[in-house]
């Protein structure tokens, strides 16, 4: 019966064309944002280390992610997330509390975070087909961006990381919370 309903397009309940693409573009800017925000927590931590480079690298891609979901939000007029104030403080904690823990586990976070969003991209991607072409080529632009920050990530030591299980699984639980959360309110 699922099938034969999905054969039409949508189930009673699920949201519009119109809805699912501003929620895309909701949660995509709240998570850019709170991407910035971890990497200025871990820049806060770091910063005057030599070996920041690569955050710094990282959170600049991530800053030109961000203005492009802003403008996207303007153009297409969609509100923001009602959570925005939350991701400030929880993404700089994060950022800065993983930070605190040594450069392993500032890498280990972003290892995790950016593995959680390389397959919500890769999702979003999918469900846009070809009516949305300038969205989902911004969404697999910045997927193959978000997938270098992780290899980056480990590169850099992430699996050195104190209790590298339990952080990296705690984080990604964060993070898919977090885009559940940030795609409906």
């Amino acid at each position: 019966m699922s099938r034969l309903l999905r054969s039409f397009g949508r189930l009673p309940g699920d949201p519009s064309r119109t809805e699912m693409v501003a929620r895309m573009i909701r949660v995509d800017q709240a998570g850019e944002y709170g991407a910035k925000r971890i990497y200025e927590g871990q820049l806060a931590v770091l910063g005057s280390r030599a070996d920041a480079d690569a955050i710094r690298h990282m959170a600049a891609t991530e800053d030109e992610h961000l203005a492009q979901f802003d403008k996207m939000m303007v153009d297409r007029r969609v509100r923001p997330t009602i959570l925005h104030p939350l991701w400030h403080i929880a993404g700089f904690a994060l950022g800065a509390g993983t930070a605190l823990l040594g450069r392993p586990a500032a890498m280990a976070c972003t290892a995790a975070i950016e593995d959680v969003i390389e397959q919500h991209y890769a999702d979003q991607a999918a469900r846009l087909g070809e009516e949305e072409q300038e969205l989902k080529g911004t969404i697999e632009k910045f997927r193959s961006e978000e997938i270098e920050h992780r290899e980056t990530a480990l590169a850099e030591g992430a699996t050195q990381a104190p209790a590298y299980p339990l952080l990296t699984g705690a984080v990604k639980v964060g993070s898919r919370l977090a885009i559940w959360l940030s795609e409906r309110f």
